[in-house]
């Protein structure tokens, strides 16, 4: 590989974040999932063979490291309180009220689907392929295409609900 750590960093960081803030379940946490995302890469970057781009590569640690928090956190949530008094608000650019409404709602239905769902759409949404989608989920083409299709259908009636 010829791209050095920083240059891969640089490179996908935005699409990592995005990633991290749809799974993420407070203002703090994509920062949190970010960090653990860029440890992951760096602790696995040796052992990258090639057998796929470096950016199925990076999508593949991104999802399993935020799936592992989520399910972490699941479990753990019943029995610690978040501190809900503690305010952080992320510079973010400045999105229309209009676009924001409609964003907002997407990713309020996004995260009611599945991990698998979600993973997919996720994906999808960063403009991958159903070839990239599969091999960095593990599922064929086709069924990436057939579950695309149920999860517009599901994504299409909830923000038409709340919209």
């Amino acid at each position: 590989m010829t791209e050095t750590y920083e240059q891969l960093l640089e490179n996908n960081k935005e699409k990592i974040y995005r990633i991290c803030k749809i799974y993420a379940v407070s203002p703090l946490e994509p920062q949190d999932l970010f960090q653990e995302v860029i440890f992951a890469i760096w602790k696995s970057l040796p052992t990258f063979k090639g057998n796929s781009s470096v950016e199925t590569w990076i999508y593949r640690i991104t999802l399993n490291v935020c799936l592992r928090s989520k399910q972490k956190s699941e479990k753990t949530y019943n029995k610690t309180l978040q501190l809900e008094s503690i305010q952080f608000v992320p510079i973010e650019n400045p999105i229309a009220n209009n676009k924001q409404e409609k964003y907002n709602a997407l990713t309020s239905c996004i995260s009611k689907l599945n991990n698998e769902n979600k993973s997919i759409i996720i994906l999808y949404l960063e403009e991958l392929k159903y070839k990239q989608i599969a091999e960095i989920t593990g599922l064929t083409e086709n069924h990436i295409a057939v579950k695309m299709k149920r999860i517009k259908k599901i994504l299409l009636d909830c923000i038409t609900y709340k919209i």
